[in-house]
C-alpha cells in the first residue's frame, strides 16, 4: 500500500480519477438518455406543466403561469429542454467544459423540478412522497463541482488536453485551479503536492 505523508492509500484512493470519470461519465449518460426521450414520438404533444393543484395555494400562481405558457404550445419547451439536456450529457461523457456543464446541469434539473416535476410530490397530502429526481440530479451536480474542485483535473477528459495546450481554458473547465494540469497528479487532492515515504 502507497503512503503520502504517512496515510495509507488504498484501492479507493488510489483510483480517485477513475472513479470520478466514471462517475461523471455515467452521469452524462442519464442526461443523454433523459434528453434523447424527450423526442420520442408522441411525448411533446402529451406533455403539459401540472397545474399546481395538489401544491400549497401559495404556489398555484408559479404553476398557473407556467402551464399558461407551456401548455398551449409544448413542443418548443420540450424539444429546448431535451436539446438542452443532451449537450450537458455530451459534455458530461467527454469532459468538455465541466465547470460550466456541471453549474449548467444542476440549474436545469433545479428547473425541471421546480416545473414540470411540481417539485416532487410530498406537498400535497396524498400518498405520493418522491421528492422529485430533479431534486437529485442538481444534488449530483453539484457533488461533481465540488469533486472537481478538491480532485482538479481529469486525465479522461477533452479540457484537460485542451488545458495542456491552452493553460486558461481551466477557467472554464475548473472549479479551481493550483497548479497546470501537467504538474497535478489524477486522483490527487488539488494543494500543495505531498512526497511518498
Amino acid at each position: 500500500m502507497e503512503t503520502t505523508a504517512g496515510t495509507p492509500r488504498g484501492l479507493w484512493a488510489r483510483s480517485a480519477g477513475t472513479i470520478k470519470t466514471l462517475f461523471r461519465v455515467l452521469f452524462g449518460a442519464v442526461w443523454l438518455f433523459a434528453g434523447y426521450f424527450k423526442f420520442v414520438p408522441g411525448f411533446a404533444a402529451n406533455f403539459s406543466v401540472p397545474d399546481g393543484s395538489t401544491q400549497p395555494v401559495w404556489l398555484h400562481g408559479w404553476f398557473g403561469w407556467w402551464a399558461g405558457i407551456v401548455n398551449p404550445n409544448p413542443a418548443p419547451w420540450v424539444y429546448l429542454v431535451g436539446s438542452l439536456e443532451v449537450l450537458v450529457g455530451l459534455a458530461l461523457i467527454f469532459g468538455f467544459m465541466r465547470k460550466i456543464a456541471y453549474s449548467g446541469a444542476g440549474l436545469l434539473a433545479l428547473f425541471i423540478w421546480a416545473v414540470p416535476e411540481g417539485f416532487g410530490g410530498p406537498y400535497g397530502g396524498g400518498t405520493n412522497t418522491d421528492i422529485g429526481t430533479g431534486f437529485v440530479y442538481a444534488m449530483l451536480s453539484v457533488s461533481l463541482l465540488i469533486i472537481n474542485g478538491a480532485y482538479g483535473p481529469s486525465r479522461f477528459s477533452l479540457d484537460y488536453y485542451i488545458e495542456r495546450y491552452w493553460p486558461k481554458w481551466a477557467r472554464i473547465a475548473e472549479v479551481q485551479f493550483n497548479a497546470p494540469a501537467s504538474e497535478q497528479s489524477v486522483g490527487e487532492p488539488a494543494g500543495p503536492r505531498q512526497t511518498t515515504a
